[in-house]
């Protein structure tokens, strides 16, 4: 399935490069007008990341983001400075489908295992961004993408076994918005490790051969972010191909 993405800071939709807030790309146009014509395009289910949450570590667009979810007939997921389980209500109750939840989930595994025990596993999405060591081992970035992780994106994983934890988001922070292509490799070892859990691919995505390739795997879902702003196909041809 294919996810396109909306990414916000300041109210607009931005990209960044590999993470980094400096490297920022601000596109004219608007986050709920964006979020409809996804929608028109066939799109299933919205991917929404608060970046001014995820770098400040406190949601700050969640007014926007309820609004989003409801002028579209679609899923809404969301995700960026989720710190409270009131928090996550709150974007529940205003019709957002499922959080994502990223670098609060390897710091703090038990608190968001709480959440999921009371809220419900699949209202979860466990995002984790890495970064390859030297040594070939994916490791996590938190605060924004600012800090990485001593555990590995499988230590990680491993923390919610027993937390009937059901999708994970995996973005290879090197190759995101570069367009130059996904990490497949990384991707098929998580699947062939994890193979009980429905996988969200993020990161890379520059041309309908790259959605080819990611589609071959089957993964449960695959974003797409600044390809369709830079018009490098459209958001049907991703669905068609």
């Amino acid at each position: 399935m294919i996810i396109p993405a909306i990414d916000l800071m300041d109210g607009g939709c931005v990209r960044l490069l590999k993470g980094d807030f400096a490297q920022r790309t601000n596109y004219d146009a608007d986050p709920v007008d964006t979020a409809k014509g996804f929608a028109i395009a066939g799109a299933e289910i919205l991917h929404v990341v608060d970046l001014d949450g995820a770098k400040n570590q406190q949601a700050e667009q969640s007014g926007l983001v309820i609004d989003i979810a409801k002028s579209v007939d679609m899923k809404v997921q969301t995700g960026g400075g989720l710190r409270t389980i009131e928090q996550v209500k709150h974007l529940l109750d205003g019709g957002v489908e499922r959080v994502v939840i990223g670098s609060l989930a390897v710091k703090n595994p038990a608190l968001v295992k709480t959440w999921m025990g009371e809220l419900g596993a699949d209202k979860f999405v466990l995002a984790i961004d890495v970064f390859t060591d030297l040594d070939g081992t994916p490791r996590p970035a938190t605060h924004g993408w600012t800090e990485t992780s001593d555990l590995s994106l499988w230590q990680v994983i491993d923390s919610f076994k027993g937390a009937d934890l059901k999708t994970i988001l995996v973005t290879d922070i090197a190759r995101d918005g570069v367009l130059q292509g996904s990490n497949v490799a990384l991707y098929t070892e998580i699947m062939v490790k994890y193979p009980g859990l429905d996988l969200i691919t993020s990161g890379g995505v520059g041309s309908l051969d790259d959605v080819r390739q990611l589609k071959a795997l089957n993964p449960a879902g695959i974003i797409i972010g600044k390809a369709l702003y830079e018009n490098k196909f459209t958001l049907e041809q991703a669905i068609k191909c």
